[in-house]
């Protein structure tokens, strides 16, 4: 079943054209990973999708209804769209068990009683359990990243955006955040990811897309777009970094 679907979306800055008229299908629990050059637009696209940016043109539907139309209150879409960035953002006065209910107590009106046993079950189930109360400067990159995925899934988003969550660990951190998406994918979370983790993508992706100049230039499984690209585009960019 479709979960989210994009139509000849578009987004410039200025006079520059970041999206340029993109289509998209992402189904209920797939994991779509997002492959291209720095600059191709995997970003923007993220944040249209969540509406951090209003598209200028084009249609976003979930679960059948156009959340980008114009005049939309983002908040209520935001709460079923998370999104995670490369930097963690964690307030650094708070443990982390303090940034992962903050949101839910502002948006949701949640108490601190209620959130502490769903809250503790995430750090729980993604190894940080003796880390709830730990301030940031206390934690790894990799733990801050994962305390950073626990905020988010704190508000119990029905999809998870990941913004290049890796890029700013150093690479031996690098497996421990994989394995948190690893774990989401098994639960039967649907995931889009911008991502330079080509392996990671090759081997757990439903569905990759290359982004070329704001453009979905080809998608399909891994096993055929790593292993046959039909593109000369797409050749040329997986020849450098496969």
């Amino acid at each position: 079943m479709t979960k989210l679907s994009l139509r000849g979306v578009r987004k410039s800055f200025g006079d520059t054209e970041v999206i340029r008229g993109i289509d998209l299908d992402v189904g209920e629990g797939e994991m779509v990973c997002l492959i291209g050059a720095s600059g191709s637009g995997k970003s923007t696209l993220l944040r249209c999708i969540n509406l951090l940016e209003p598209v200028d043109d084009g249609i976003i539907r979930l679960d059948g209804v156009d959340i980008a139309e114009p005049g939309l209150d983002p908040r209520p879409v935001r709460r079923r769209i998370g999104i995670v960035f490369q930097s963690y953002n964690l307030f650094p006065h708070m443990t982390a068990a303090e940034n992962a209910m903050l949101a839910p107590r502002r948006v949701h009106r949640r108490d601190r009683a209620a959130l502490t046993g769903p809250v503790m079950a995430l750090f729980e189930r993604f190894g940080l359990a003796d880390r709830m109360h730990h301030y940031p400067d206390q934690l790894s990159g990799g733990q801050q990243q994962r305390v950073a995925i626990i905020r988010a899934l704190a508000m119990e988003p029905e999809i998870m955006l990941f913004d290049e969550i890796t890029s700013a660990l150093d690479p031996e951190l690098v497996g421990e955040v994989l394995d948190v998406l690893r774990q989401l994918h098994r639960d039967g979370m649907t995931m889009i990811l911008a991502t330079h983790e080509m392996g990671f993508a090759r081997e757990l992706a439903d569905k990759v897309c290359f982004l070329d100049n704001g453009v979905i230039l080809e998608q399909g499984p891994p096993s055929s777009l790593f292993s046959a690209p039909s593109q000369p585009r797409t050749r040329s960019f997986l020849s450098r970094v496969l």
